[in-house]
């Protein structure tokens, strides 16, 4: 259902923070952190270049150095306030980050089967699950809102970015998770529709 909050921006922009190492490695992030390559600057670099006569007055950012360095890049090119929001960081992926799925199988024999089980519900060993991170993500939109002038952009990241657009559009668990972010793309939300830019 979407959030009857009245500080939720009816319109707002999302973006992905460019693309890291670790994604090139198919690492989990999660909550730990690792540095943008050369081609996640060119992305950042291309979403400021695209936002840069839309009128973005307020970047709201995930505290994560990954998505604050897209967001500064961003916020920069636009002449955009930057306000750091903890409520946009990525699921927690508690004992899985900085692993691949190779890693965890011989770890956590279990978990990918387990997860598969009950995606939304489950939550990563030491970590969250989609459901405890969907009221993160609510949080995460009213402070957004409170903080802004204008339509927003939020800069975050894939799995919390699930949790955010579900909000927005009222969507259930099963059709959040088949939501995908590529790096480089940015959504337009307006009064539960969506676009890509």
């Amino acid at each position: 259902m979407i959030p009857q909050d009245r500080h939720v921006p009816e319109r707002l922009l999302l973006a992905r923070h460019g693309q890291t190492v670790w994604n090139v490695e198919h690492r989990l992030q999660g909550q730990l952190d690792s540095p943008l390559t050369d081609e996640g600057v060119a992305q950042s670099h291309a979403i400021a270049d695209l936002l840069a006569d839309r009128g973005v007055l307020t970047v709201c950012s995930s505290p994560l150095g990954r998505a604050m360095q897209t967001a500064i890049i961003i916020a920069e090119r636009v002449g955009a306030q930057l306000i750091e929001v903890p409520e946009l960081a990525e699921l927690d992926h508690g004992e899985l980050a900085g692993m691949t799925w190779d890693e965890i199988e011989a770890a956590y024999p279990t978990a990918r089967e387990e997860r598969a089980a009950n995606r939304y519900g489950w939550a990563f060993p030491g970590g969250e699950s989609y459901a405890q991170a969907r009221a993160r993500a609510r949080k995460a939109l009213s402070a957004c809102g409170r903080a802004s002038e204008g339509a927003p952009l939020l800069v975050s990241h894939e799995m919390i970015g699930r949790m955010l657009r579900a909000e927005l559009r009222g969507l259930d668990a099963s059709n959040a998770l088949g939501l995908r972010h590529p790096h480089g793309v940015v959504f337009e939300i307006d009064g539960g529709s969506e676009r890509m830019l």
